[in-house]
């Protein structure tokens, strides 16, 4: 059960696929070096494998629990939680004038993998924080952000991020949270909201809500949604704490994972009301929370890579330990471990390989995000913004749909031992599963794929993406290099498969919209299938020279991307044909028919 951050695959990743020591090279990131990164990357990774990792059994087995309206974590993460933050780790990504060390969002990603493939349930914490920091800082006054910003950037208070109510779910349409004025400036808000994660905890003195509520005279639906700062205890001018505000947990989720991790129901004003300050203008609330989701999505997608290393590493791990069976080379009267049987060396091949192309797509996405932020003119930053809007669907589903899998074939790799909750192998399923759901559900996801960013600038992103998918192919092939194998004709048709699929949606979209949306979710997994064999492809040509320190591991990159390549990729033909027909099963006569 020993996880071991891979600091040397994420390294990688970040540098021969998204291109990150290049863009650090050119000056994009000031005077950040590479040996800096590296340490980073490095010191994350002894952290989160030597103090974040030992807990996530322990954390699975002693679930958080509520006593006498007090949340009690598992043993030793009061004390691991106060290490993170004084080594600086909630600091990484958040602004430098608030006390951040304004490191570039690919790196912070990166940090993000190890401490939720170390302890998923550990690691929510800190995701959920930078989110209630970015819309603080964004949007926030200059005197919230002055009283609040400073200490939840440097982790020694946490925050939280509430949108969901029993009634609405992800129709925040319906949403019934209501903010008085209080004529001081504040407001008095009161309402439930539910599945809120680490919303009540011990493990800072406060926690800063970010709220979603209506004004009294407020528009109907999510148009008159506004949001709000509501801190646990109230602060003072001084910085001290006040009083405790009127927000308490009435229960926690008993939930299928994550035992760890406090999720919340969350009472507001069964005293009179919250105090609350407003965060931006009335009724964009919505507005701000969307701006910040794609982040938010992206770190859930990281998330999800996170978790499937480490159901891959035990996976691994207990494939050379287990004897069992023999193969044509066994010796008489003995066992032969399990990895050597053809069928469990697939599985653990096709579980690294879909690993290796969700992290390719998270950290391409990531850059993308810096980009559009530092870019050196405005068309850079532009079209990164436009990538960065392509990929974070993709990236989210394909990388929460790996997770699920790969923590599946993990289990499958133990046999009937895997079914054992002892071997703690079935606690990355049981966590898994929450990611395709978390931050909007992966149907919302190839839905908001297809109807928003497919048809973006008239189609022009994705016809822009595509040919720099077709440049890497060229690249492949050109290079003749014999351990790539079929990698450049199979990626070549993936592609293809791809452009087509592409243009029909987009003529679908103006005839007939619900024949698109039926095939949105094959799409989504289609446009994976060709993005990550391409991203994978563009290491494997970056290993063959020798580049971004790939060194004696260049083979190995190269064969999980032969392999993607030859096995993942030419599913995109079936996947193809799946958008075409959904509409005829999906919809209408035939659904129904199937369905009675």
């Amino acid at each position: 059960m020993a996880y071991k951050a891979p600091v040397s695959d994420i390294s990688f990743t970040l540098n021969a696929i998204a291109g990150f020591s290049r863009h650090l090279g050119d000056g994009l990131f000031g005077d950040l070096d590479a040996a800096t990164v590296e340490a980073v990357l490095e010191e994350a990774g002894r952290f989160a494998s030597e103090e974040l990792a030992p807990l996530n059994r322990s954390g699975d087995e002693n679930r958080a629990l509520l006593k006498d309206g007090d949340v009690i974590l598992p043993p030793g993460w009061k004390e691991a939680y106060r290490k993170f933050w004084e080594s600086g780790w909630s600091a990484l990504p958040s602004p430098q004038e608030h006390g951040g060390q304004g490191l570039p969002i690919a790196v912070a990603m990166a940090v993000t993998e190890m401490w939720n493939g170390a302890n998923m349930a550990f690691g929510l914490n800190p995701l959920l924080t930078q989110a209630g920091v970015e819309a603080l800082s964004k949007y926030g006054s200059e005197a919230l952000k002055t009283k609040y910003l400073p200490k939840m950037v440097s982790g020694e208070w946490t925050g939280s991020m509430q949108l969901t109510e029993s009634h609405a779910g992800s129709d925040l349409r319906f949403l019934k949270t209501r903010a008085v004025p209080h004529g001081d400036g504040s407001y008095r808000i009161s309402g439930t909201k539910i599945f809120i994660t680490f919303g009540e905890h011990p493990l800072t003195e406060n926690i800063v809500h970010i709220v979603l509520a209506r004004l009294p005279d407020a528009p109907e639906g999510t148009k008159g949604i506004s949001m709000f700062l509501i801190p646990k205890f109230l602060v003072n001018d001084d910085g001290s704490l006040g009083t405790r505000n009127d927000v308490r947990c009435a229960k926690l989720e008993h939930k299928l994972g994550i035992h760890g991790s406090p999720t919340c129901v969350l009472n507001y004003g069964d005293q009179g009301g919250a105090t609350g300050w407003m965060v931006g203008e009335p009724n964009r609330g919505l507005y701000y929370m969307f701006t910040m989701m794609n982040q938010a999505r992206l770190g859930v997608g990281i998330q999800s890579v996170g978790v499937a290393e480490h159901a891959f590493q035990d996976a691994l791990r207990y494939a050379y330990e287990r004897k069992q069976g023999s193969t044509d080379e066994t010796p008489a009267n003995e066992m032969t471990p399990i990895i050597n049987h053809p069928d469990v060396r697939r599985m653990l091949v096709s579980m690294k390989a879909k690993i290796a192309a969700a992290r390719a797509i998270c950290y391409v996405n990531a850059m993308a995000f810096d980009l559009a932020k530092q870019g050196k003119d405005s068309a850079t930053r532009a079209r990164a913004e436009a990538l960065a809007a392509l990929l974070t669907p993709i990236s989210k589903a394909y990388g929460s749909d790996i997770a699920v899998e790969v923590a599946s074939e993990g289990i499958q790799v133990h046999g009937g031992m895997g079914f054992i909750e002892e071997t703690g192998v079935a606690q990355h399923y049981r966590d898994a599963r929450i990611t395709p759901i978390y931050e909007g559900t992966n149907g919302l996801q190839t839905l908001d794929l297809v109807s928003r960013k497919l048809p973006s600038n008239n189609g022009e992103t994705i016809r822009l993406f595509i040919d720099e998918l077709k440049a890497t192919v060229r690249d492949v092939k050109a290079s003749n290099e014999p351990a790539f194998g079929a990698m450049g004709e199979c990626l070549a048709d993936s592609v293809a498969d791809l452009e087509e699929t592409s243009q029909w949606l987009l003529g679908q979209l103006a005839e007939n919209r619900d024949a698109a949306l039926a095939g949105a979710t094959a799409y989504g997994r289609l446009f994976a299938n060709a993005a990550g064999g391409v991203f994978l492809a563009r290491g494997a040509l970056a290993a063959a020279r020798g580049a971004n320190g790939s060194g004696a591991a260049g083979e190995g990159h190269i064969a999980l991307a032969r392999h993607f390549a030859e096995t993942q990729a030419p599913l995109t033909k079936g996947l193809k044909v799946a958008v075409y027909n959904s509409h005829e099963t999906v919809l209408g006569k035939t659904a129904e028919a199937a369905l009675a």
